[in-house]
């Protein structure tokens, strides 16, 4: 029977493959992070330390986190992401969640900063958002004086108000309401970026990767149509999205073949020389 060391390990292996393909594929810079829920102690949750993705290597590199408070299960653990709470709130809200990825991908930004124009899914990649525009995040609210204004998530108080974005506010009403599963894959934040959510790794990591393209195709796609109808783009259509039944169909199908670009990701990175995993070669960890 696998002991608690045997699923460990791999779980860490995938967490820093991750911190890699993310930083690979545009999604994150030296911004940016990536956490997977403890994967036999769902109180604990694990991310990187204060660095960038890209440089993350091995376990030494990981802290474990509360669930309950952020605070470092390890109290003598080195400097941490002060955006943890990002996650240690959402892991809260939804016990479903597995892993949770936060980006400030430039092909994001123009949907975070313009408020007359909503991202949404246009291909069939991006079937994980729906076909409703992308629910957005602004933190301007939750401010109260005294407090830093530099749009971080840096309490639980922000990370709570972010969390319960993923939910329809018909499906909860409270945070009483902590079983259910998130309805939304992808929230975006104002002036800020995204984060997405999912009930694995995989799946995580390609909806970070997907949402970054989804939104620089339709930057695209509304750029073409000002060319072509100039100031009437919007009237005629700048872009079609999916409709209900489309993103419903391609939902499906986005989970069903995620595994297939992962190993191909995996690959990538490994053959890259900036990217150093430790555990990609059976290494063990005490």
């Amino acid at each position: 029977m696998p002991t608690s060391h045997d699923l460990l390990r791999p779980a860490l292996r995938d967490l820093i493959y991750a911190n890699h393909i993310l930083h690979h594929h545009g999604v994150v810079d030296a911004y940016g992070h990536v956490s997977i829920r403890h994967p036999t102690d769902p109180s604990v949750y694990i991310m990187c330390g204060y660095m960038a993705p890209a440089m993350v290597s091995s376990p030494d590199d990981l802290i474990h986190y509360h669930v309950s408070s952020s605070d470092p299960v390890n109290p003598k653990a080195k400097k941490g992401y002060s955006e943890r709470f990002i996650h240690g709130e959402i892991f809260k809200r939804f016990p479903s969640v597995q892993c949770v990825v936060h980006s400030h991908a430039e092909e994001v930004l123009p949907y975070v900063v313009s408020t007359g124009v909503p991202m949404r899914a246009v291909y069939h990649m991006a079937g994980f958002l729906g076909s409703q525009p992308a629910k957005v995040f602004d933190i301007a609210p939750h401010y109260r004086d005294g407090d830093q204004q530099d749009m971080l998530v840096r309490n639980a108080r922000f990370g709570t108000a972010l969390a319960e974005v993923f939910a329809n506010n018909d499906n909860s009403s409270s945070h009483s309401s902590s079983s259910a599963k998130p309805d939304e894959t992808v929230v975006l934040m104002r002036r800020h970026g995204f984060t997405a959510v999912g009930e694995n790794l995989v799946t995580t990591v390609y909806r970070a990767i997907y949402t970054r393209i989804n939104a620089e195709s339709q930057t695209k796609a509304m750029a073409i149509a000002r060319n072509v109808y100039g100031e009437q783009s919007e009237k005629k259509g700048g872009f079609d999205g999916l409709t209900q039944l489309q993103g419903e169909g391609c939902y499906v199908m986005c989970e069903q073949y995620q595994d297939k670009p992962w190993r191909l990701w995996v690959r990538e990175v490994e053959r890259n020389p900036l990217y150093d995993n430790s555990l990609s070669e059976g290494n063990d960890f005490a």
